[in-house]
């Protein structure tokens, strides 16, 4: 038996009856306590079971944990225990990751963690399969769902990111049948979708990965050449700060029209000819404080036709 388990009951690798019982729950605390109202044996440190070990505990602590009061303090026993026996699994199924990680194992690892607990809970002795084959699809499972939900450099629906990877998969089938790569309308026939959504599903793709605007812009320029020459940030285009003006006067023009002959001639003089409203005053003969009422009044006829338009 490891030196880590204390037997308070019955288990398949030794045996501790009546009084001896007793004194180990006692020397234990309260975790032992636990332990032995459960009818299990106390296991100081459950991360540290040899896998051997752990599988023929586990059917122990799933046959006890099945007739447990959930929420009681044997229950939560039985079952965090069952879960730390069996961390080597998500360990074992996280390692295939590795590479895929970016230096996250700790994140993946918590995900299948989060699998393991799942098969825990759904776990049927009855059917007749070994823990260990029921808990690697779950652990398994939830690892993949979080790679699908994290990986994408834009977030896209569900339904895409999964029509993305039977697309790559059509893709590839099909480049190899016909020798040439395949169009829309024979990805569709492949998948049994129509030629929009197969459309949809080659755009999205485009949001998997995302490339880095200090990249070289000439692919082929690697090292020294690179930091020489230009990256794609230095070749991209900027938005043109007169654009939004042009797009003001093309809104503004139907309303203008719409203006009366003197309404249209103090905008053009104040904000064409750029005058003082004294000066358009003296130039239409009425008062400075007469122009600024027809002004405002203009002004804001014109801020409210734009509105409307928006």
């Amino acid at each position: 038996m490891p030196a880590n388990i204390g037997v308070s009951g019955t288990t398949p690798r030794a045996r501790c009856h009546g009084a001896d019982a007793d004194r180990t729950a006692a020397a234990t605390g309260g975790r032992g306590g636990r332990a032995a109202s459960a009818g299990l044996p106390w296991i100081e440190e459950a991360v540290d079971v040899a896998p051997k070990d752990a599988r023929e505990l586990t059917k122990l602590f799933v046959d006890r944990l099945r007739v447990l009061e959930e929420g009681t303090r044997e229950y939560e026993y039985a079952r965090n225990t069952l879960i730390e026996m069996n961390l080597t699994l998500v360990h074992y199924v996280a390692g295939r990751y590795r590479a895929r990680g970016s230096g996250q194992m700790e994140d993946i690892v918590q995900v299948g963690t989060v699998g393991l607990i799942k098969a825990i809970d759904r776990f049927d002795l009855s059917r007749g399969v070994e823990f260990t084959t029921f808990a690697v699809p779950w652990i398994l499972g939830e690892i993949k769902r979080h790679f699908r939900d994290t990986s994408w450099a834009v977030h896209v629906p569900r339904r895409l990111q999964e029509l993305r990877s039977r697309l790559a998969a059509a893709q590839e089938k099909l480049s190899t049948t016909l020798g040439r790569e395949p169009t829309v309308r024979e990805l569709a026939a492949e998948l049994e979708v129509t030629e929009e959504q197969a459309l949809e599903a080659i755009v999205a793709a485009n949001g998997y990965t995302a490339g880095s605007l200090d990249a070289p812009n000439d692919p082929r320029d690697e090292g020294e050449t690179h930091r020489r020459g230009r990256s794609i940030a230095d070749v991209m285009g900027a938005p043109d700060p007169a654009l939004e003006t042009v797009e003001h006067l093309h809104a503004l023009a139907p309303l203008l029209a719409e203006l009366g002959e003197r309404e249209r001639r103090i905008i053009e003089m104040r904000f064409g000819q750029e005058m003082t409203q004294a000066e358009i005053g003296r130039a239409l003969g009425i008062s400075q404080m007469h122009v600024s009422r027809l002004l405002s009044h203009t002004l804001a006829r014109l801020r409210t036709g734009l509105l409307a338009d928006d």
